[in-house]
């Protein structure tokens, strides 16, 4: 009998090795907010799409015009599951109408927390996403198995501080692998 219970990922990187064929996800690199016996929920963090925060802020109050600094706000293609739910990564200590806590971090989902950050009296450290990845029950154990991700524990600075170009190879760097020298073959021995 198995004594030992499973090991789960929540607040690590799921970086996509050089063979992922799935647009969604090919070279990205995925913060886990989530990851249980009943599946994983993560974000993508290293794909801007053409929208910014000012483009948003349109659309929840067209009335109100956004400042030029929110012209400059990228917001994330955070994954192809409900691509119509917004999704605010920051540091904790900042609360929301809708906030759960991760330990250092924190999830953001309404409004008000995007408000906040157009009119400076938000986190001043924050990802923006549009969307989410999410996987069922055993389904991201598979793929872990099936040699699609690289695995590490997650570091805030690459999600506030690196700029996008780099979040793959830095989100790597602590397993000291080049991901450029990766085959992009997979194998079982």
């Amino acid at each position: 009998m198995n004594s030992s219970s499973p090991s789960y990922l929540k607040h690590h990187f799921l970086i996509a090795m050089p063979h992922m064929a799935d647009p969604n996800f090919a070279q990205s690199v995925i913060y886990l907010v989530e990851h249980n016996q009943h599946g994983a929920m993560g974000l993508v963090v290293n794909r801007p799409s053409e929208l910014n925060l000012a483009d948003v802020l349109e659309q929840l109050s067209p009335d109100t015009a956004a400042d030029a600094r929110c012209h400059q706000l990228p917001i994330y293609a955070g994954g192809p599951v409900h691509t119509d739910r917004g999704f605010v990564l920051h540091p904790h200590g900042w609360s929301y109408q809708s906030t759960l806590e991760l330990g250092e971090l924190a999830l953001s989902t309404s409004q008000d927390v995007l408000l906040a950050i157009a009119d400076h009296s938000g986190p001043e450290r924050f990802l923006i996403a549009l969307g989410y990845a999410g996987w069922e029950a055993g389904q991201l154990e598979d793929e872990l198995l099936d040699n699609a991700w690289l695995t590490c524990p997650a570091d805030p600075a690459v999600l506030f501080d690196v700029d996008v170009a780099q979040r793959l190879q830095r989100a790597a760097a602590p397993l000291g692998i080049d991901l450029s020298l990766l085959s992009s073959q997979a194998g079982h021995a």
